[in-house]
């Protein structure tokens, strides 16, 4: 019976966590009581009473709370930016090589951000086997259901009266400088940041993360690229999957669902690849819990919606 402490368990990612945790027999929550939740030293003695602790948190908040851990025993899992190319922290996917390894020893876990996973799924493995070179200079446009902003988005994007513009996709991090950014160099094997363009639009939750390669990134074909997806990702959590919805790919296929898809479409010279994903899953709650599994030695695959 491993104890779990959840940090932040009233934003988006903490709830979807606790309610994955939930029915988990192996699992005991150390809870704080509404009044206690943002008391520091409430917060400090939890975080050390507990075998693995979520960190569930805006960046500030998350390094404060690392730094109070000070039990030696305790793994912490911080899902947000703060410390994801931090050289003391282990990043949080077990699909990179040699990675599962490192997370099930490390006591410091930081969980990928939700628009960087699929990036870094799609593009490290390429990186990898030389379809890309590592001075490759690439461009990504990622799709994402409101949910991703947390509390305050969703109430703006589900009010009765709300702005007519948030109708429609809407297109963020225009100075290029999105906080996902290191984390999608780092560890995709590149050298150089892509041109990002993360768009929110309105549907609650799932993911599409897109990225075209011409002739100047590549000549590979589409097997080519398809051959290395499915020896890199044979599953369960990460799979390749070449189908299509009649000729569409939905952003909203994998809502629900912890796992992700990843694939390419097109011909050499015009391709696109494509992950798709659950934004609260894959991209954050899933990941955590997939995490935790693995530092935990049970099946990684515990306690998750996997398709």
């Amino acid at each position: 019976m491993k104890t779990v402490f959840v940090d932040g368990s009233a934003g988006t990612t903490g709830l979807r966590i606790a309610s994955r945790l939930s029915t988990r027999s192996d699992i005991q929550f150390i809870t704080l009581p509404e009044e206690k939740r943002k008391d520091q030293q409430a917060r400090r003695e939890a975080l050390n009473a507990a075998d693995i602790a979520f960190l569930c948190l805006p960046d500030d908040a998350a390094r404060e709370a690392a730094a109070m851990a000070d039990n030696p025993k305790t793994v912490l899992i911080d899902t947000s930016t703060a410390h994801r190319v931090h050289p003391d922290w282990v990043y949080g996917m077990p699909e990179l090589p040699g990675q599962r390894e490192r997370i099930a020893s490390a006591k410091r876990i930081a969980n990928p951000g939700c628009h960087a996973s699929g990036y870094i799924l799609l593009v490290a493995p390429l990186v990898a086997a030389g379809i890309l070179g590592a001075d490759s200079a690439l461009s990504c446009i990622s799709l994402t259901g409101y949910s991703g902003g947390g509390k305050k988005m969703i109430a703006d994007y589900e009010a009765d009266a709300r702005d007519p513009l948030l109708d429609a996709p809407r297109q963020y991090g225009l100075s290029q400088h999105h906080k996902h950014v290191p984390e999608m160099v780092k560890y995709s094997g590149l050298s150089a940041s892509p041109v990002f363009s993360p768009i929110v639009a309105p549907y609650y939750a799932g993911m599409q993360v897109i990225v075209p390669l011409t002739a100047a990134q590549t000549t590979a074909s589409v097997e080519d690229i398809l051959a290395v997806y499915r020896q890199a990702y044979p599953g369960p959590v990460v799979r390749t999957d070449a189908a299509d919805e009649a000729g569409f790919l939905s952003a909203g296929a994998m809502a629900g669902r912890d796992d992700a898809v990843v694939g390419v479409w097109g011909e050499p010279g015009h391709l696109t690849l494509v992950a798709r994903y659950d934004n609260l899953g894959k991209g954050a709650s899933g990941a955590a819990i997939q995490n935790m599994n693995t530092a935990m030695d049970v099946d990684e695959c515990e306690g998750l919606v996997i398709g």
